[in-house]
């Protein structure tokens, strides 16, 4: 996307894991703007949601959202449906395109360089085991750019999804939420993307139901 308005410049994150939730700004693509917010679930986080993120991004604020990008799960089964309640309602309202990521999708860079996977084109898998059905995995692969020297990204190849039995834990690592870390991929992986939704296309990541 291209930034055409001074005073509209802002990209907004909103994230959660199995028990927090985050949000994140960034302006004019710099990472020296970075805002964040990640608090713990209570009780009644349909209404702790709204009021913590009005607090955190003030009217002037909003009406300078260029772009949204939130996460879509594997995380808690509310807090998924939730957060991305309020993406799809903020993009409609302030006409703006939403970008969506997984949040194995979020971690597997970060994985990637703790478990020094370096190379180009090396496959890993992500996963987490459910107490009642099997484990959620996805698949994941290092892309290390020819023009930039050791910058490497990541290609989402199997969305994580349900499997009853899961035999590649040789190439596998357990999943690790970050909220900090996560939200500024978030925020990262929106600055690189060109692959824009309208609201009405923006879906959680669904693989499991809310008794798992």
């Amino acid at each position: 996307y291209k930034i055409t308005n001074n005073s509209k410049q802002l990209i907004l994150a909103i994230h959660c894991t199995d028990n927090s939730f985050g949000f994140a700004s960034r302006k004019n693509r710099s990472e020296l703007s970075d805002n964040f917010f990640t608090k713990k679930f209570e009780k009644d986080l349909c209404n702790n949601l709204i009021v913590e993120f009005d607090n955190f991004i003030k009217k002037e604020n909003l009406e300078q959202i260029v772009k949204i990008s939130v996460s879509i799960g594997p995380a808690n089964f509310n807090a998924s449906r939730q957060i991305i309640v309020l993406a799809r309602t903020i993009s409609q309202q302030m006409n703006c395109p939403i970008d969506s990521f997984s949040t194995f999708q979020l971690m597997a860079k970060r994985i990637a360089f703790e478990n020094r996977l370096y190379g180009n084109k090396k496959s890993f898998w992500i996963f987490k085991k459910l107490k009642r059905r099997g484990y959620i995995a996805g698949k994941y692969e290092t892309c290390i750019s020819e023009k930039v020297k050791n910058d490497m990204s990541i290609k989402e190849k199997i969305v994580p999804k349900i499997f009853e039995e899961f035999k590649n834990k040789k190439s596998a690592y357990q999943a690790e939420y970050n909220d900090l870390e996560d939200l500024k991929e978030l925020l990262n992986l929106s600055n690189n993307s060109s692959n824009l939704n309208s609201w009405e296309k923006v879906l959680p990541l669904y693989p499991i139901s809310p008794i798992n």
